[in-house]
């Protein structure tokens, strides 16, 4: 079976809000990807770090809980685990402030075993960091070698704003390895100052990868494969959300999960052999995933709902 292989921080996300905490779960923008998929049946392992710690145990605890092999998380002998602190404003949505010590960053893992045809889904701030950045770069040409499918979260966050001249040329290169590019209106606003989807096709991604999703809230989901461009208005408007913390992430998931279930392989991505219809489905899975964990002030898509897409991918296999 297929493996997705997720690389990136891990967090304890504390929920305000108001000035009030209402809630606490391990977190970080990949691990909840990585937690919906393994809950809904695909073949996960997680590779990241974390502290020698209470939030760290629970959050290696977690991913054992959710069907995903922790084996590849490094534990620091003498940190402790980072926080976000996320803040929920009217609309739910989040503003976050970030603890974390990054001169203690230290990707320590053996290469995984990878295979033609499996994902690798990395992203966020983890994936520019110029502390961890050697060991990440050297992972990511490691699983292309091997035939992997790199999916890139660019996940870029205000709070690193400040930074962006130091780490622009890893998200390039970053931009060049991926296969497929998810970003938000939001991210490329940050980065660049761009908050339309064309524009930043054309002027961003489009000369380092021809696979690109753009993500905008409520709006329309954009697809861009080249020349071709289409898009996806929201599922249901009616949704009441109660978070949106997780709703790139669970995207992102809900992407994977499609890939996976309809048999998306490296050649055909390259050589734009995936029929409209495919590409469709995976947006709507990407969508589908994203309504469910907005539902809730979990990260990441319920146990109901992660059964009935086990039961589809059983029922593919």
């Amino acid at each position: 079976m297929r493996k997705v292989f997720g690389i990136g921080e891990t967090v304890l996300d504390i929920i305000f809000r108001g000035d009030n905490p209402i809630g606490a779960v391990p977190g970080g923008s990949v691990y909840n990807s990585i937690i919906s998929l393994g809950r809904s049946g695909v073949n996960c392992t997680f590779i990241s770090e974390t502290g020698n710690d209470r939030i760290g145990k629970r959050i290696i605890s977690f991913l054992k809980e959710n069907n995903v092999d922790p084996s590849e998380v490094y534990v620091h002998p003498e940190s402790k685990s980072p926080l976000s602190l996320a803040f929920l404003d009217e609309e739910n949505k989040a503003e976050y402030i970030f603890y974390k010590d990054h001169d203690n960053d230290k990707l320590d893992y053996n290469y995984p075993e990878i295979h033609e045809n499996d994902i690798v889904l990395f992203g966020s701030y983890y994936a520019v960091n110029p502390v961890i950045r050697s060991q990440m770069v050297a992972f990511l040409q490691h699983a292309k070698k091997n035939g992997a499918i790199l999916y890139y979260d660019v996940n870029f966050r205000s709070s690193h704003k400040e930074e962006l001249t130091k780490i622009r040329p890893n998200m390039l290169e970053n931009f060049e390895l991926a296969d497929i590019i998810r970003g938000s209106n939001e991210d490329f606003q940050n980065i660049c100052g761009i908050n339309n989807g064309d524009k930043v096709f054309a002027s961003e991604i489009a000369f380092y990868c021809k696979k690109f999703i753009y993500t905008q809230g409520d709006n329309p989901v954009i697809l861009y494969l080249d020349k071709f461009r289409k898009e996806y208005p929201v599922l249901d408007s009616r949704i009441e959300t109660v978070s949106t913390i997780g709703a790139g992430d669970n995207f992102n998931a809900g992407v994977i999960f499609a890939m996976i279930k309809n048999n998306i392989t490296k050649e055909k991505i390259a050589q734009g052999a995936i029929y409209e219809e495919k590409w469709d489905e995976m947006i709507k899975y990407g969508q589908m995933f994203a309504d469910c964990s907005c539902k809730s002030l979990n990260n990441y898509v319920t146990l109901d709902f992660a059964a009935e897409q086990r039961n589809q991918l059983l029922r593919n296999c």
